[in-house]
């Protein structure tokens, strides 16, 4: 990471490992192993992968209520749902953190960071990486997840298209609301991959 950008590799490891579970961490190491390796495949930066999935649930075992207060103090709250469902701000959460507290200035990296949880319209190849890596890190373990894995090899956007309609129908099945974040990133890519099969 160039100097100036607030937190290099080594730094962002020590900090996951500090402040996260040993479940958590866990599961950070096999997003970055998986995010690291597929951004190798398709030619994106490895150390902007890495980097952004070490830090990517830096604020995902923060009380949920604590949660919504720093959410409503740092003016992240965007949709009703959000207050609804605040397990979804550990994202923007996280990022904010970074960048205020950590000085990290990559705006790629923090979008990658506060979008994992619902996505995003208009996601860059990154945001997408982590996105769809923490879905189906190595340690993920449920039906359809190794094609879920190999379809994000063979090309991120309609890999990463799979990993939500995949999020869709879970949330449909359990009779869960679903984010209006994560609909329009839904048809957001379905628009994105009809236009570049024609």
């Amino acid at each position: 990471m160039e100097q100036g950008q607030g937190l290099n590799l080594e730094q962002a490891l020590d900090l996951a490992a500090r402040t996260l579970s040993a479940a958590r961490y866990r599961h950070t190491l096999g997003v970055a192993a998986l995010a690291e390796d597929v951004a190798r495949k398709h030619g994106l930066n490895l150390e902007k992968a890495r980097l952004a999935a070490l830090v990517h649930d830096l604020a995902k075992e923060i009380p949920i209520e604590y949660q919504l207060r720093l959410a409503k103090r740092w003016q992240i709250l965007q949709y009703p749902e959000d207050e609804q469902a605040p397990a979804v701000l550990h994202g923007p959460l996280a990022a904010y953190w970074l960048k205020k507290y950590y000085g990290l200035q990559d705006e790629e990296v923090l979008a990658a960071v506060a979008h994992h949880t619902l996505g995003y319209p208009g996601m860059s190849p990154l945001e997408m990486l982590i996105y769809s890596a923490d879905l189906v890190e190595p340690n993920r373990n449920f039906p359809n997840v190794d094609s879920l894995r190999q379809a994000l090899y063979d090309n991120i956007e309609q890999g990463t298209l799979a990993c939500v309609e995949h999020t869709l129908n879970y949330l449909k099945q359990g009779k869960r609301m679903i984010h209006p974040i994560t609909r329009l990133t839904h048809e957001d890519l379905q628009r994105r991959f009809k236009f570049g099969a024609k």
